[in-house]
């Protein structure tokens, strides 16, 4: 029996959630009533891939990091942690601000029981091996949405003259006095990028990074580390080009809008066919999203440097979605865009080419009376008339943002469990859907 904050969820049975329950609580999950339009304002919230590599690259500098507009999300606080863990002094302050002041590494390893909850842990590893001239960690963990080896950064890492070492399933990178290297990445990876460049801003002499990944937060990155000394050119281009510096002092920057959230409230709006207006985005990161929402037949609007409006159609058209490192349609919005053309007019093809394992949200679309058959890489989604309401799981974190997205359609009650995954990148996900008019209660069931 789920049991509500505010309430009454009813039943939920027939699934075996993935994670353990709430001490003395049970399992959290959250229940969302189908048939609201949403209208109304939301402000995003920072980038959460802009903030976990600027939190890894404070360990870089050698005075306080002050960053604004922090988002309070369970990742925030595992790095945290891990920056706690390592010799750093880590403050929350008013305003979402966050103080973090590096006393010394005197700790150059990363814990396991925190690396294995998060894959941008590994972000430490260019930052400890500049500083310490070491670096070990354990595999990392986080979402099961496929492979994502880390062979890209130990690569940069031994072209600027690291060496490596495997044991007892732990990493060891070691090398003092690092040199500046051209380093090519067979694929342009975000977190390989990010480590190589961090790495390379202590290095002698200058790193040029090719086929770099170009996402706007590796240009935010890269603004913090010019902001606290470093010298980072070409950033959100192919070619990255660091050079050297002896140190980096520390500054105070202010981080990004989240262009995930916004995507994720934008098909919100498009899919109930509300009207919704965001405030803090930077419309120059979402036009692949703009783009297939009108191609769906929402009016998506620039109503000035910081916000757009989202009018949705009665029932959108279906559209055809190829993910693409950036500038394209972003893997992390696939299946929210998804849950969008379960009910489209038509049949839409999506095909993932960033992750192999990123359609683990199907079976539970399908739960809801959803027409969609994998074919590889590609789903072909056929629009129903409606979806209903029934108990599902989030398996990741885009997949907990889409089966909410989903049960905003649906009719009746769906219940979804493996809530902990949307806490992970959603600040006040709940609530701000609540203050367009949604009806989303959490809970708990024994």
């Amino acid at each position: 029996m789920v049991r509500a904050t505010t309430g009454t969820l009813g039943e939920f049975e027939g699934l075996d959630p993935l994670v353990e329950p709430v001490p003395g609580r049970g399992w959290d999950v959250l229940a969302v009533w189908g048939g609201a339009r949403l209208a109304g304002t939301i402000p995003v919230s920072a980038a959460k891939n802009a903030v976990l590599p600027i939190l890894a690259a404070s360990l870089l500098a050698d005075g306080p990091t002050v960053l604004r507009g922090v988002p309070d999300l369970e990742d925030v606080r595992t790095m945290c942690r891990l920056l706690t863990e390592l010799g750093c002094e880590v403050v929350w302050q008013p305003s979402r601000t966050l103080r973090i002041q590096n006393r010394g590494l005197q700790v150059h390893e990363a814990p396991y029981e925190l690396v294995r909850l998060m894959r941008a842990s590994f972000l430490v590893m260019g930052p400890l091996l500049a500083r310490a001239g070491r670096a070990k960690t354990a595999l990392p963990g986080g979402c099961a949405i496929g492979s994502r080896p880390i062979d890209l950064h130990l690569k940069g890492f031994a072209a600027l003259g690291a060496r490596m070492e495997f044991a007892h399933g732990r990493i060891q990178v070691e090398g003092r006095g690092l040199s500046g290297a051209r380093i090519y990445l067979d694929f342009p990876s975000v977190t390989a990028t990010e480590n190589i460049m961090m790495a390379a801003c202590l290095a002698r002499g200058t790193t040029l990074i090719e086929n770099a990944a170009q996402e706007p937060e590796v240009v935010d990155l890269a603004g913090y580390l010019n902001a606290a000394g470093g010298r980072v050119r070409g950033a959100g281009t192919d070619v990255v080009r660091v050079e050297g510096v002896d140190a980096l002092t520390g500054c105070e920057y202010q981080v990004i809008p989240d262009r995930i959230e916004a995507g994720t409230f934008m098909l919100a709006a498009a899919m109930t066919g509300g009207n919704i207006r965001l405030e803090n985005v930077v419309p120059e990161h979402l036009k692949a999203v703009v783009a297939k929402l009108r191609e769906a037949g929402a009016e998506v609007a620039e109503e000035s440097d910081t916000s757009l409006r989202v009018r949705g159609p009665i029932r959108p058209r279906a559209v055809d979605i190829k993910t693409l490192p950036f500038p394209g349609f972003p893997t992390d919005l696939q299946a929210p865009a998804m849950a969008m053309l379960t009910r489209a007019e038509g049949t839409s093809i999506v095909t993932e080419t960033v992750f192999e394992n990123r359609f683990l949200h199907v079976d539970e679309l399908k739960r809801m009376g959803a027409d969609i058959r994998i074919e590889g890489r590609s789903a072909i989604v056929r629009g129903v008339e409606r979806l209903t309401g029934a108990p599902v799981r989030a398996t990741d974190l885009r997949a907990g943002a889409c089966l909410v997205l989903a049960g905003l359609m649906a009719e009746g009650i769906t219940e979804i469990t493996g809530v902990q995954h949307i806490d992970r990148g959603y600040a006040d996900f709940v609530g701000k859907l609540q203050r367009v008019g949604a009806r989303v209660e959490r809970g708990t069931m024994a």
